[in-house]
């Protein structure tokens, strides 16, 4: 199983994973990797610096109005490799949607973006697949991510 979602009523962007790493679903919370890019690159773009806790994490992304999730929300998968995910239960975005002014979606990666598009295309917020923040992504880049926050914030 996955994790919750982290939002609130003033969350303005909406960032989307796949499913929980075997390090994340170790500490029970997002990008628990710490080679994973996300909070490094999220935290650079505020000028904060990484929460330590997950308690911390939290109040990072409610303080500056970012939602997150997974699009899958279980599912089969060996390890951490999104290529393994099978039978993906995919996300229910309509609670986040009915409480919070969501302007831009942001996927982080392909998966994510591939669930997305099999229940939400016809969405009316804009979205936008990212590069992964995984280390496994050679191409990841954070400037492509900084530009499309820029637009949010």
């Amino acid at each position: 199983m996955g994790f919750p979602p982290v939002y609130d009523e003033r969350s303005r962007v909406l960032i989307l994973g796949s499913f929980p790493s075997v390090k994340s679903r170790e500490i029970s919370f997002y990008y628990g990797n710490k080679q994973n890019r996300f909070w490094k690159m999220i935290c650079a773009f505020f000028k904060e610096t990484i929460p330590e806790t997950v308690d911390g994490k939290r109040d990072f992304l409610l303080r500056n109005k970012i939602a997150l999730w997974d699009m899958a929300t279980a599912c089969e998968i060996e390890g951490s490799a999104d290529a393994s995910i099978k039978n993906a239960q995919i996300a229910d975005l309509n609670e986040i949607f009915k409480s919070a002014k969501i302007e831009k979606i942001l996927l982080n990666g392909t998966l994510a973006y591939d669930l997305f598009i099999q229940k939400y295309a016809a969405t009316t917020i804009p979205f936008v697949k990212m590069p992964s923040t995984s280390p496994a992504n050679p191409r990841f880049d954070e400037n492509i991510w900084h530009k499309e926050l820029y637009e949010i914030f």
